[in-house]
């Protein structure tokens, strides 16, 4: 199996869709991950960038995957709903999300800390 270079995580609240491409741009994985095998999943895996849309649970689950050494980018919502070529899936949602993090022109949102994010739920 070729080497994943950028994976494409829509998150759920118990199951998370998966969509990984090497280097070519070639799918080499789509699966799902249960909320408690996440870190372990990821924490085999090289090093890649990982793309997210955005949401309180992105900034927790972009700090976790950071620390296991891959390059997490946050985007908003509304930037990823162009990339999606079909219907509104789970599936569909983490393969748009794999084509929008490597856009050359695409915006990303900063990973907040917890303190950040305790203070904007004031």
């Amino acid at each position: 199996m070729k080497e994943i270079t950028t994976i494409g995580l829509d998150l759920a609240k118990s199951v998370f869709q998966l969509h990984g491409v090497d280097a070519d741009g070639a799918v080499v994985l789509r699966r799902q991950l249960r909320r408690a095998q996440m870190l372990v999943f990821f924490s085999r895996l090289p090093p890649c960038l990982i793309g997210m849309e955005a949401c309180g649970g992105a900034h927790h689950w972009a700090r976790e995957l950071s620390k296991l050494g891959h390059e997490v980018r946050l985007i908003p919502p509304s930037y990823v709903k162009p990339f999606v070529r079909r219907g509104k899936t789970d599936s569909a949602d983490a393969e748009a999300i794999c084509t929008a993090v490597v856009q050359p022109s695409m915006r990303f949102v900063p990973v907040k800390t917890p303190e950040q994010q305790a203070v904007l739920m004031q």
